[in-house]
């Protein structure tokens, strides 16, 4: 392997090797403050140092790069695998950082839910209920003024906790 293409192969090296990172939880950092949307993410640094070397490498292997004008069109070649590289990286980034997503339920959003026991509610104590919230099924712990069994239809009226409710029997 000649000398240009080895280069052009730890420039892509260390690009795929920022993107880990970044991947991994380093992507807090920023480098560079670009006019045009403000600072460039890691991401898109190591998506264009990664494509540069991998499309430099690959250019100066087919072109046999001995002499600099050789070296010159190959990196060209990693300049114009770069720069939409670097591009995607910036808007799937800014994406991924701006998706809509739900707000996270509390224990209000389990008070007028409905649901059905799965555990037998005694007098005194603890049963389990499983109940639709946030279009989730989830089962908590529950109790009641009076035994409920296997299979009633309930109705939550108090979440004391995040884990428990208290319901009374849905009436038909």
């Amino acid at each position: 392997m000649d000398a240009p293409t080895l280069v052009f192969l730890l420039v892509g090296g260390f690009g795929a090797a920022v993107l880990t990172l970044a991947l991994l939880g380093a992507g807090a950092l920023r480098v560079v403050h670009v006019d045009l949307g403000g600072p460039a993410s890691v991401e898109s640094i190591a998506g264009f140092l990664g494509a540069f070397g991998f499309g430099g490498a690959i250019a100066a292997q087919l072109l046999g790069a001995r002499s600099a004008g050789e070296v010159l069109a190959a990196a060209g070649v990693g300049v114009a695998a770069a720069v939409p590289t670097a591009y995607l990286a910036v808007r799937l980034s800014r994406w991924a950082r701006n998706i809509p997503t739900d707000a996270t339920l509390t224990r209000a959003d389990l008070v007028g839910a409905i649901g059905v026991v799965v555990t037998p509610i005694p007098v005194r104590g603890y049963g389990e209920v499983r109940v639709r919230a946030g279009g989730l099924p989830v089962k908590l712990n529950a109790r009641a003024d009076s035994a409920l069994p296997l299979g009633t239809e309930v109705f939550v009226v108090e979440a004391p906790s995040d884990t428990s409710v208290v319901v009374e029997p849905l009436a038909h």
